[in-house]
């Protein structure tokens, strides 16, 4: 029997003798059921679209050429089989510690401990790109253009933090607004790049079509090997696709609006990261964009149209504060998981009275600050920097995933509990090779040499980080352990 099943496919309702899950994360109490169906679904939209494509594939682009779309579709795949794996877990259970919680059950405190510190590198650098990013946006408007970028990047991350400490409803909604100004821009575009590409029409002295292609290089300009070396970019533009897992800790009916969401971030990515990159492709030169500005922001700028640079503009810097917002919002609660077990800081488990835990929230915002003295620092390098450092966290993060995935699975052919209807497809061979790739994309960028190379160098260090961690919190995670038995 395959384990493939469509959205449209019904749950089977679990067998009278299916053995319960012997794990109870104390982490999952105190939260509200307070995010809809149409909340996940929009944060799984949200989580498919963010900074890596609105600002990163500019300069990508200008890097690889047109082959950038290839990079997109491979990290798509992978991405999906990511999710999915998570998805099943959490139809196995809910909860808003969501992978470190199934890390804990699976593969004790250390393995939660390093999922979820991990998991924290990924999320406070990736903030520290957003709010760069939304400075860089903001740099756009001539009425910003004298004002520093540290400056509007701690704007940035104060306007998302006040925000974000409200309740889990407020969040909800502010990523289901952000997620559908997202999709509308991309819609927008991509029916105004067919319309360029259909009828040939002039794109500042450029003419839209499959010449702009092969006249420039074809579709590797460059050669394979920077379309290689760009795929650890690639991952971080995925970066928030787990996302739903966490928040469904905080929805009523998980197993009813998660396979749906899930299942939809595959053509997502197919329509928006891959269809776009073609469309930008056709549309101009791939020596028309740089990473100093959105690409679409480019197409638009060069189109003449009065102020329709401008709006897009806008769109990106909504995207950058979802993505920061998202975050917050994460991290939030992976910390309180990790906290009310021992391994994480006592504040980082308070919950406010709209059951927010902002502890966690103000933790990550404090590396948000060191990220606007990054900016102070060195404003041209601020977000390649983070960027590497942030992927080093995600691939972290989906290798700690699909390893949880790989003993769950274990467990379900030894009986000990049963599998959900909604399943990884191909287990445990995909997991497998998930953990192959994400190892290759490490060896790829200690190859890209630069920041990249000076990443991987700096895993010795950030290995050494945990495991000194550890010993500093292994106590007190007995402790409580034994308080909770």
């Amino acid at each position: 029997m395959s384990d493939r099943v469509t959205a449209a496919e019904p749950l089977s309702a679990a067998p009278a003798d299916m053995p319960a899950s012997p794990h109870v994360d104390a982490g999952d109490a105190g939260y509200r059921k307070d995010l809809k169906s149409r909340h996940i679904n929009m944060i799984a939209i949200g989580g498919a679209i963010g900074t890596g494509l609105f600002l990163g594939a500019g300069g990508r682009m200008a890097s690889a050429g047109p082959s950038l779309f290839i990079a997109y579709a491979v990290c798509g795949v992978f991405a999906f089989f990511v999710v999915r794996a998570l998805g099943e877990l959490v139809l196995y259970r809910p909860s808003s510690g969501a992978f470190v919680s199934y890390a804990r059950e699976f593969m004790g405190e250390k393995g939660a401990y390093t999922a979820g510190w991990l998991y924290f590198l990924n999320w406070s650098t990736t903030a520290v790109a957003d709010i760069t990013a939304a400075a860089t946006y903001a740099h756009f408007w001539s009425m910003f253009s004298d004002v520093p970028q540290w400056i509007l990047a701690l704007i940035a991350l104060a306007i998302v933090l006040a925000a974000n400490l409200i309740s889990v409803k407020y969040f909800g909604e502010m990523e289901f607004w952000f997620a559908i100004v997202k999709v509308a821009a991309l819609v927008v575009f991509m029916l105004v790049g067919i319309f360029l590409v259909a009828t040939s029409h002039d794109v500042g002295g450029s003419t839209p079509g499959l010449a702009n292609i092969t006249d420039n290089g074809g579709i590797f300009p460059n050669g394979v090997m920077p379309m290689l070396l760009l795929i650890q970019g690639v991952v971080f533009a995925y970066a928030s696709v787990e996302l739903c897992g966490v928040a469904a800790g905080e929805t009523e009916n998980p197993e009813k609006i998660m396979p749906r969401a899930i299942n939809s971030i595959m053509w997502r990515v197919g329509l928006f990261y891959v269809g776009s990159v073609v469309l930008l492709a056709l549309i101009l030169p791939y020596t028309a964009y740089s990473g100093d500005q959105s690409p679409f922001v480019t197409v638009f700028d060069k189109l003449g149209i009065p102020g329709a640079a401008g709006v897009m503009n806008l769109v990106v810097l909504t995207a950058a504060l979802s993505s920061l917002n998202s975050g917050l919002y994460s991290t939030g609660r992976i910390l309180r998981s990790m906290s009310l077990a021992g391994s994480a800081p006592k504040f980082t488990g308070v919950m406010n009275k709209g059951g927010v835990p902002y502890g966690g929230i103000l933790l990550t915002a404090g590396f948000g600050v060191a990220g606007v003295l990054l900016n102070f620092v060195m404003p041209e390098d601020a977000f390649e920097l983070v960027l590497n450092f942030a992927s080093i966290g995600i691939i972290g993060t989906w290798a700690m995933i699909m390893v949880c995935s790989l003993l769950f699975v274990r467990r379900a052919g030894q009986g000990r509990l049963v599998r959900p209807a909604y399943r990884l497809p191909w287990a445990p061979y995909t997991q497998i090779v998930t953990l192959v790739f994400l190892a290759s994309v490490v060896v790829l960028m200690w190859m890209d040499g630069g920041i990249a190379r000076t990443t991987v160098n700096c895993l010795p260090l950030i290995a050494a980080a945990l495991v000194g961690g550890w010993f500093l919190v292994r106590r007190r995670v007995r402790d409580t352990a034994a308080g909770r038995d």
